[in-house]
C-alpha cells in the first residue's frame, strides 16, 4: 500500500530547499563597478542640466539610479581625491595631501581590502595617479602617472610595460572587458575603471575631432570676473585668456619651437587625422590676428570643443560597460558608480582647472544605479562626499566600516533617512604650487561657504550661496553678516575636532 506520508515529507524537503535558495539568492553580495574620471564637471553631463554636451550613457545610470545633486569632494585635485575614495579618510589622515609631495602609503586600511577578505575579486585598471605601484588589489593594470591619450603604457602587476595602439580611453574599456571576462563568476567583484579623460589637454578620439564644431558654446555669466573682494582669486594663474597655451592646449603646434611629446606618441594614421583637422584651425586663427577679448573667446571656443569631443569618447566607453553588464546578466546584482575625482572649471570665473572650494570645483558629478536597492530617477540633494565612497562599499557588501574610516554611508541617505542628513561639510586644499591657487580650508551648509586662507594669501570669505549663487561677492565684512560668522566658525571648529585636522586648527589658533 502506497504511504502518503511519504509525499508530505517530500514536500517539506522541497520546500526546505527552494526557500533555501531563495535565501542565498537574496544575501548574495553584489558586485561593485566604480567608474572614475578625472576632471569632468558636472556642468557638461545631461543630467546634470546641459543642453549643448551629449552624455546619454552618464544620463542611464542617472535614469535607472540615483543622481546626487550636492556631492562634494574633500580636496579637489586628483591624487588626494583618490586617496580620499579608497581610505575613506581625510588627506590629513590617509598622508596624501597634494600631487606634488605626497607619497601614497598603501599598507594602510583600504576598503578593497576588506572586499578582499571576504571573497571579492578587486581590480583597477586605468588611471589611479597614486604612484606606479599599487597594492590591495587582486589585480591591476594601471597608466604611468597621468598617461597619455594615444598610444598609451600600462604597468603590469609584475612592474613590468606594456605598450599599447590605439586611444586610451578605449584600451581602458577593452581591459576592464577583458578582466571581468577571466574572473571567476562564482565570487563577487569589485572593478575600478579609472580613465586619463578628461584631463588636460583634452585630446579627442580621432573619430571625435569635429563632433562639436557646429555648437556655439555661451560664455558663462562669470567669465570676465573682476575678482573684487577676493585677493586669492585674483592672485591665481589658470585663467582661459592668459593661460590657456597654444601649443600644449590648444593644438596649435607652431606656436610652440618643438612637437608636444603628446603628438609625438601618435603613429603615422592618427597624426594624419591630427594634422587634417587642426591644421586648418591654426591656419584660421592666424589668418584673422586676433587679440583681446575676441582671442580669450576663441580659446575659449576652442577649449569648450576639445573637452565636450573629450567627453563623447568617455560617454561612449562608460556605455560599453553598462552592455556588457546587461550581456553578461550582471545588472540585477551590480552596483555601477559614476564619479569624477572633483569638479572642473568650463569656463566660469574665466577659469579652466579646479582645486578651489568655490562650487566648480567643489562639486563633482555623482550617480550611482542599484537596482536592487535603488529606486530609478531617484534624485538626491542631500550632501555627501568622496569621503562617504568606502564606507558606502562596505555598507553594500554587509560589512562592518572601520571606525578609523571618518566617510558615512550614504545608503541610509538613499532610503530616506532624515536622521543621516549633514548639516555641515569640511574641505581642505593643501598644495601651494601649480595655478598659484592658496592653499584653503573651510565649510558648506546649506546657505552659507566660510574659507580660510593661508601662505599665499591670508584672510577669510564668505558667500550666500542663497543670494550669490555664483560666488562673486566675498561678504565677510559685510556688516549684515557678522552675526552669522561666529556660528560658521564654531561649526567649522566642530569639524576640524571630528576629523582631526590639527594643520587648520593651528592655523585657526594663530593670532
Amino acid at each position: 500500500m502506497f504511504d502518503f506520508r511519504h509525499i508530505y515529507w517530500l514536500s517539506m524537503l522541497l520546500a526546505f530547499l527552494t526557500h533555501g535558495c531563495k535565501s542565498k539568492e537574496v544575501k548574495k553580495q553584489p558586485n561593485i563597478v566604480i567608474i572614475i574620471s578625472d576632471d569632468h564637471s558636472f556642468q557638461t553631463i545631461g543630467a546634470y542640466g546641459s543642453k549643448i554636451i551629449k552624455t546619454p550613457n552618464i544620463d542611464r545610470i542617472a535614469k535607472e539610479g540615483v543622481t546626487f545633486n550636492k556631492a562634494y569632494v574633500t580636496n579637489s585635485i586628483c591624487g588626494p581625491s583618490r586617496a580620499v575614495i579608497l581610505t575613506g579618510k581625510y588627506s590629513h589622515k590617509n598622508g596624501f595631501k597634494d600631487n606634488e609631495t605626497s607619497v601614497f602609503n598603501y599598507k594602510q586600511d583600504m576598503f578593497v581590502k576588506h572586499l578582499a577578505t571576504n571573497g571579492y575579486q578587486t581590480a583597477w585598471i586605468g588611471k589611479q595617479h597614486l604612484g606606479n605601484k599599487t597594492e590591495g588589489f587582486t589585480y591591476y593594470n594601471i597608466l604611468p602617472e597621468q598617461g597619455d591619450y594615444y598610444n598609451p603604457e600600462f604597468i603590469r602587476m609584475d612592474g613590468s610595460i606594456e605598450n599599447t595602439e590605439g586611444y586610451v580611453t578605449n584600451i581602458i574599456e577593452e581591459k576592464a572587458e577583458n578582466w571581468l571576462d577571466k574572473r571567476d563568476p562564482n565570487k563577487p567583484f569589485c572593478l575600478v575603471i579609472g580613465h586619463k579623460a578628461t584631463h588636460r589637454t583634452w585630446i579627442p578620439d580621432t573619430s571625435d575631432f569635429n563632433l562639436y564644431d557646429d555648437v556655439k558654446f555661451p560664455l558663462p555669466a562669470t567669465f570676465y570676473d573682476d575678482y573684487k573682494w577676493r585677493k586669492a582669486a585674483s592672485l591665481q594663474e589658470m585663467q582661459v585668456s592668459r593661460n590657456l597655451l597654444m601649443s600644449y592646449d590648444l593644438k596649435m603646434l607652431s606656436y610652440a619651437s618643438e612637437n608636444e611629446p603628446m603628438i609625438e606618441r601618435m603613429n603615422p594614421a592618427q597624426r594624419a587625422k591630427f594634422d587634417a583637422y587642426y591644421k586648418p584651425i591654426e591656419a584660421d586663427l592666424k589668418s584673422r590676428n586676433l587679440s583681446g577679448k575676441a582671442l580669450a573667446e576663441w580659446k575659449y571656443e576652442r577649449y569648450m570643443r576639445d573637452y565636450a569631443s573629450t567627453v563623447a569618447s568617455l560617454d561612449r566607453n562608460i556605455g560599453r560597460t553598462l552592455d556588457y553588464l546587461d550581456k553578461n546578466n550582471l545588472t540585477e546584482n551590480t552596483v555601477v558608480i559614476y564619479l569624477s575625482d572633483q569638479g572642473f572649471y568650463m569656463g566660469e570665473h574665466g577659469w579652466f582647472d579646479k582645486r578651489w572650494m568655490y562650487e566648480e570645483s567643489f562639486r563633482t558629478p555623482m550617480v550611482m544605479r542599484y537596482p536592487r536597492v535603488v529606486k530609478a530617477g531617484t534624485v538626491s540633494e542631500n550632501m555627501i562626499l568622496n569621503l562617504d565612497i568606502a564606507p558606502t562599499m562596505l555598507d553594500i557588501a554587509g560589512l562592518a566600516i572601520p571606525k578609523e574610516m571618518q566617510g558615512e554611508s550614504f545608503m541610509p541617505i538613499i532610503t530616506g533617512d532624515k536622521k543621516k542628513e549633514r548639516d555641515a561639510i569640511f574641505y581642505h586644499y593643501y598644495e601651494n604650487g601649480e595655478h598659484a591657487v592658496s592653499p584653503h580650508f573651510g565649510i558648506r551648509t546649506k546657505r552659507y561657504k566660510l574659507i580660510r586662507f593661508y601662505k599665499k594669501v591670508e584672510g577669510w570669505e564668505l558667500y550666500d550661496l542663497e543670494k550669490d549663487p555664483y560666488e562673486i561677492h566675498n561678504v565677510y565684512d559685510n556688516p549684515v553678516y557678522q552675526k552669522v560668522i561666529p556660528a560658521l566658525k564654531s561649526r567649522m571648529i566642530q569639524l576640524i575636532d571630528k576629523y582631526e585636522d590639527t594643520d587648520a586648527k593651528k592655523i585657526l589658533n594663530k593670532k
